[in-house]
């Protein structure tokens, strides 16, 4: 899925919260959106399996989201949101296709690396690819809630990723022919 589709997840997961307590709106919109983005840091390593943990992931987020619950401030909520929206991004990967750069010619059978049980999982393909049709229309569908709970900037942010998701999902097939050979 498209980087900003897994923003999207996570502004969605805690848009309820943020509803109910929009004193932490700020910070858990900012945990949030990094938590999105992070897993994918590993693109310069080796992607999907460096920071991505789909499996070990979860033992993380669960301590972080009580703690928010029992000591709610603007730093543990930030965290909370961050650590569950990373493991959402690296376990939603499944869901996907593989890492390849044209996934429509050169299909991998590896979705996303499981550190616990040391092996790749194998992609499911409900999103065939980052940047598919069902990715953009999953992507807006995910940025609604969040439109409707945050303002302010936060607006301005998501739609200009909102933009940006509709934008690549427009120029995802064209842009391999586009990309230099070293970044293959």
């Amino acid at each position: 899925m498209m980087a900003t589709t897994h923003v999207f997840t996570g502004l969605a997961v805690v848009a309820p919260v943020a509803y109910v307590a929009p004193d932490f709106a700020v910070a858990l919109a900012v945990g949030a959106i990094l938590g999105g983005l992070a897993p994918d840091f590993d693109l310069v390593r080796t992607h999907r399996r460096t920071l991505h943990f789909p499996v070990a992931g979860l033992a993380v987020a669960v301590p972080a989201v009580v703690l928010a619950a029992v000591s709610p401030s603007i730093l543990t909520l930030a965290l909370a949101a961050f650590v569950v929206t990373a493991w959402l991004h690296a376990a939603s990967d499944s869901i996907g296709g593989g890492p390849e750069m044209d996934p429509w010619n050169d299909r991998t059978e590896r979705a996303v690396y499981d550190h616990v049980r040391g092996r790749w999982i194998r992609p499911r393909r409900w999103i065939r690819y980052d940047g598919a049709p069902e990715d953009a229309v999953l992507g807006v569908a995910l940025a609604i809630p969040a439109l409707v709970v945050f303002d302010g900037w936060l607006t301005a942010v998501i739609t200009g990723c909102v933009t940006v998701s509709l934008v690549y999902a427009l120029l995802r097939r064209r842009l391999v022919a586009w990309t230099p050979d070293w970044l293959e």
